[in-house]
C-alpha cells in the first residue's frame, strides 16, 4: 500500500519543482549560479531520458539503469564533429549525482515511496564496456593548437614555430575575421582564450567570469586573481607569451572603447557565455593541420594544463593551487596517462644522474 501523502508526480512536474528548489538556493548562497545551471541541465536529461509523462513513483531500479546507460552512451554534445566521443567518465559520475540529489529531495517530499537509485545495480566497470577517450591532449596536440593561437593573435613566442600550426586549413579564420569591423574582429580574443585555458587550467565558469580588474602586475609579472568555487581565490602568474596576447587584446579593446568591464566579450559587447567558449575552441581548431587536431573541451583543456604540468615534475602542490584545488588529492582525475612518458622518465632518471655539476 502506498501512503496516503504520496504525491504521484509525473517525472517532468518532479523535475520542474526540483529545478525550481535549486535554483532559489542560489539566493541563499547555498549554490552557486554555475552550479544550479549544471544541475538543471542534468535533470532536464534525465526528464529526456526517462520519458516525461512517466510517473516518478513507477521508475525501479532498472529503468534508472537503463537511463545511466542511455546518459554513457549519449554523444557529448560539446564536441563540433557528430559522433566525437561519448559521455566522460566525471560526466557520467556528475550525471549520477544530479539525478540521486533528484531522488533524495523525492523522497522527502513524497513524491516516490523508495529511493530507486539504492536499487541501480550499473556500475562504471558494467557500463556496456564504454570508456571515455582520454582527455588532455598529448604534447604534439596542445602545442599544435598553442601554436595556432599563436599566429591568430600575431604573437609567435619563443619556440613558436616548432609548435606553429600554419596557414587556416579550411579557408575560414583570418580572411573572414579581416572582412569584418574593427569592433566585430575577435581574432585576439579567441587566442586569449585558448592560450588560457591551454597553459592555466582555468574553470570555464570561471574564464567568462573574468573581469579585466583581475589582471594586475607585480614586480614586472602579469597575475590573474581567479574567482574560484566556494568563494577562494587564486592569483596566478601568466606565462609570458600569454601576457603578451593579454596586453595586445586589452590595448585593442581600449581602442575600440568596450565599456564593459567583463575581459571576455562578444563581438556585440556584452559578456561571453559559457556556451560560446566551446565554438571559440572549435575555430581555432580549425586551423592546425589535420595531423595534430583532436577535438577538446574546455574542461579537457583544464586536463591538458595538469597533466602537462605533472608529467615535467612540476611539484604538485603549485599545480594544485594553479587549478585551484584544496586537495592534492584531487589532481588524480586531472592526470592522464601521456604517450612514451615512461620512456622519457626512465631516460632521465633521477638516480642515474651525475653529480651536481658534472655528468
Amino acid at each position: 500500500m502506498r501512503p496516503a501523502d504520496l504525491n504521484r508526480l509525473t517525472v517532468q512536474e518532479s523535475a520542474d519543482r526540483y529545478v525550481e528548489l535549486i535554483r532559489a538556493k542560489t539566493l541563499t548562497g547555498a549554490l552557486s549560479p554555475a552550479t544550479a545551471e549544471v544541475y538543471a541541465r542534468d535533470v532536464a536529461t534525465f526528464v529526456r531520458l526517462a520519458g516525461e509523462g512517466k510517473v516518478l513513483d513507477d521508475l525501479t531500479g532498472e529503468d534508472v539503469d537503463a537511463i545511466l546507460l542511455a546518459f554513457a552512451r549519449k554523444p557529448d554534445g560539446r564536441r563540433a564533429e557528430p559522433g566525437a566521443g561519448l559521455q566522460s567518465a566525471s560526466s557520467q559520475s556528475r550525471f549520477r549525482r544530479s539525478v540521486s540529489a533528484l531522488f533524495k529531495h523525492a523522497t522527502l517530499a513524497g513524491w516516490v515511496q523508495i529511493n530507486p537509485m539504492a536499487l541501480a545495480t550499473v556500475t562504471a566497470k558494467e557500463r556496456g564496456g564504454l570508456r571515455p577517450e582520454r582527455r588532455a591532449l598529448t604534447r604534439e596536440q596542445a602545442q599544435g593548437l598553442i601554436g595556432a593561437a599563436r599566429d591568430l593573435s600575431g604573437h609567435r613566442g619563443d619556440g613558436g614555430g616548432r609548435g606553429g600550426a600554419g596557414a587556416p586549413v579550411d579557408g575560414a579564420g583570418a580572411g573572414a575575421e579581416r572582412g569584418r569591423r574593427r569592433d566585430q574582429r575577435t581574432e585576439l580574443r579567441d587566442a586569449l582564450i585558448v592560450l588560457l585555458l591551454s597553459t592555466m587550467g582555468p574553470r570555464v565558469s570561471e574564464l567568462v567570469r573574468a573581469n579585466v580588474e583581475d589582471f594586475y602586475t607585480n614586480d614586472g609579472v602579469r597575475y590573474w586573481r581567479i574567482f574560484g568555487k566556494g568563494g577562494k581565490t587564486r592569483d596566478v602568474p601568466l606565462p609570458g607569451d600569454v601576457a603578451r596576447v593579454l596586453e595586445a587584446y586589452l590595448l585593442e579593446r581600449g581602442r575600440a572603447g568596450a565599456p564593459e568591464k567583463a575581459l571576455l566579450l562578444s563581438w556585440r559587447g556584452r559578456r561571453l557565455a559559457r556556451g560560446d567558449v566551446q565554438a571559440v575552441i572549435d575555430r581555432v581548431q580549425r586551423r592546425v593541420d589535420p595531423d595534430r587536431r583532436r577535438s577538446v573541451t574546455p574542461h579537457g583543456l583544464r586536463h591538458t594544463t595538469a597533466t602537462h604540468l605533472l608529467a615535467d615534475a612540476v611539484d604538485m602542490d603549485a599545480v594544485r593551487r594553479v587549478l585551484g584545488h584544496s586537495d592534492l588529492a584531487t589532481l588524480g582525475r586531472y592526470r592522464d596517462e601521456l604517450p612514451g612518458e615512461l620512456e622519457v622518465a626512465m631516460r632521465a632518471h633521477p638516480l642515474l644522474r651525475g653529480p651536481s655539476g658534472g655528468r
